[in-house]
């Protein structure tokens, strides 16, 4: 609302002054604006003049979590069926916080049906635990929403989304701590291993057995846009006339 305010103060301005192009503005002294109007049109003529105002930030803001949720492509009723797209989900999820060398607290599982089929109860769910050391581990995740899954998963229920959530992002130090081990240094050179060959190939080239293979549960993408920029062969070809 501030913004727009201020926006429609300097419109006022340039109406009101006869300004009706940017050189104009650009050229009008600096003291006089100030005078006449506010620091938004001050700073706006100085932007004209090839005078940075506003600074860009260099740093990037790290993310506090991290969500990765689909709605199925059919209803699901099966346990096993559902697993499967959890799985994948820890597994996107992990390889994302990975890539900015992150680390979760906790992880959080939510499952629904739609609320808009009326001959079917609708069933609404989600539970979250925290790790016993924040991680960025596929198979730690995949673990405990597996878990998580279990305790929450009713059946009698047609699911239409479900979805992972990482929270308590943190920056990993790479330190090692008291429950550190030989094996921790092992499964995260694996981490990389799949990570850099998924870059490589494309993303599930390596995955785990827990995320299964057919996968019937995926969105339907007939609606979707045909292009593709990920995909070489998708990309639109220019002719030469």
């Amino acid at each position: 609302m501030m913004c727009g305010v201020l926006v429609s103060s300097l419109q006022n301005f340039i109406k009101k002054n006869g300004i009706y192009n940017a050189k104009q503005l650009k050229n009008k002294s600096n003291t006089w604006i100030k005078k006449s109007s506010n620091v938004l049109s001050s700073r706006t003529a100085m932007e004209l003049r090839g005078i940075p105002c506003i600074n860009l930030e260099t740093t990037q803001t790290k993310r506090k979590s991290c969500v990765v949720s689909r709605s199925f492509g059919k209803r699901i009723e099966k346990f096993q069926e559902l697993k499967e797209a959890i799985a994948n989900y820890c597994l996107n999820a992990s390889e994302k916080i990975r890539s900015e060398s992150l680390v979760a607290k906790a992880i959080t599982v939510f499952v629904r049906t739609s609320p808009f089929h009326k001959n079917y109860d609708y069933y609404s769910n989600s539970k979250t635990i925290d790790f016993p050391i924040a991680t960025n581990n596929s198979i730690e995740t995949v673990k405990a929403a597996v878990a998580i899954l279990d305790d929450i998963f009713r059946n009698g229920y047609r699911y239409q989304k479900a979805g992972v959530m990482l929270t308590g992002l943190r920056n990993d130090d790479g330190k090692k701590n008291l429950f550190s081990s030989e094996k921790d240094e092992k499964i995260n050179t694996l981490m990389r291993s799949i990570d850099n060959t998924n870059y490589r190939y494309g993303r599930s080239t390596l995955s785990l057995a827990s995320a299964g293979v057919q996968r019937k549960w995926n969105m339907r993408r007939q609606y979707s846009s045909k292009i593709d920029t990920a995909n070489f062969y998708s990309l639109p070809k220019i002719k030469a006339i």
